[in-house]
């Protein structure tokens, strides 16, 4: 006797549900998010082509910055000089080139040193608490009420205008107050079930911070990185614009916006060009902490769904 077994059908959507589904890492969960944001994406594409202006540029380029053409002087863009030149008679092309490059030298530094310092002392001052949090937060809320901006005034004052200078005095001051924010997020960190085990697994107190306080708040040290760019080309850029920054022969983005824009009704294109480059930074790198904080915030519903 013979029997006839049932085979259940087999269609596309039987044979889909047995494929298991690849499990999408937390990088690529950011990648989709952060790409959905079409701002973001145009910010990272403008900073790009930035940095390689500040990079190729200096090949391309007809003249040296710092190179004196006394049978141009202050004329307006041409074949010859694309941007024209100064008062001078400096290629503007090429002074920009080093002005953005010098800008993004100073900005990354700062933004690297600063989130660095923040990170680490804000996490430290949470989880070992005690004296230690009581003198970090003293340091921290006495200094975030100096008048910050004239110690930097005084200090590169004296420091002929040396950038490298400029970028240790931004970073002395400027880990303040990504520290005490830091410091706040710490605070609840320090008693999650995986800060105790590991410390009475007999991790030390420094590890304990740099493997696990470290990588849990790792969202808002990348956004702080990110705005620390922006708040660093400003700084640097006030301060040249007043005279306190970046000096000749060295140029920045800073010093010619402040030298065009005493001529920007006789030759406009001196602080234009410049204004430009310092504009495109600025802005691309706000579309980008944008685009990172909704990429990185499960609660945004920017993002879109993965």
């Amino acid at each position: 006797m013979s029997t006839n077994t049932i085979q259940p059908p087999v269609g596309p959507d039987t044979t889909a549900a047995r494929i298991p589904r690849k499990r999408m890492s937390s990088l690529e969960l950011y990648y989709r998010r952060f790409v959905r944001n079409r701002l973001a994406v145009i910010g990272v594409f403008i900073f790009v082509l930035l940095a390689l202006f500040s990079v190729i540029g200096p090949l391309v380029a007809k003249y040296d910055h710092i190179y004196l053409d006394f049978l141009n002087l202050g004329t307006p863009p041409s074949g010859e000089h694309w941007f024209g030149t100064t008062t001078a008679g400096n290629d503007l092309f090429a002074q920009v080139v080093i002005g953005t490059q010098r800008s993004l030298m100073i900005a990354l530094t700062v933004s690297i040193g600063t989130t660095v310092i923040s990170a680490l002392v804000g996490t430290a001052a949470a989880y070992f608490g005690g004296v230690t949090e009581r003198i970090t937060l003293t340091v921290i809320h006495f200094f975030m009420v100096v008048p910050t901006f004239l110690i930097l005034a005084l200090v590169s004052s004296n420091s002929g205008g040396d950038w490298r200078i400029i970028s240790l005095v931004m970073i002395f001051i400027g880990w303040f107050f990504p520290a005490r924010v830091i410091w706040t997020m710490a605070l609840s960190l320090r008693e999650r079930e995986y800060v105790h085990a590991a410390r009475y697994m007999g991790v030390s107190g420094m590890k304990i911070v740099v493997r696990h306080l470290l990588p849990n708040i790792g969202s808002l040290l990348i956004i702080n990185f990110t705005l620390g760019v922006v708040t660093a080309v400003m700084a640097e850029t006030g301060l040249s614009f007043i005279g306190f920054g970046v000096k000749i022969p060295d140029v920045s983005l800073g010093s010619l916006i402040g030298t065009g824009a005493n001529t920007i009704t006789s030759a406009p294109w001196l602080f234009y060009f410049p204004a430009a480059a310092l504009t495109l930074l600025t802005v691309s790198m706000a579309l980008i902490a944008d685009g990172l904080r909704d990429a990185l915030d499960p609660t945004s519903a920017a993002g879109g769904r993965a």
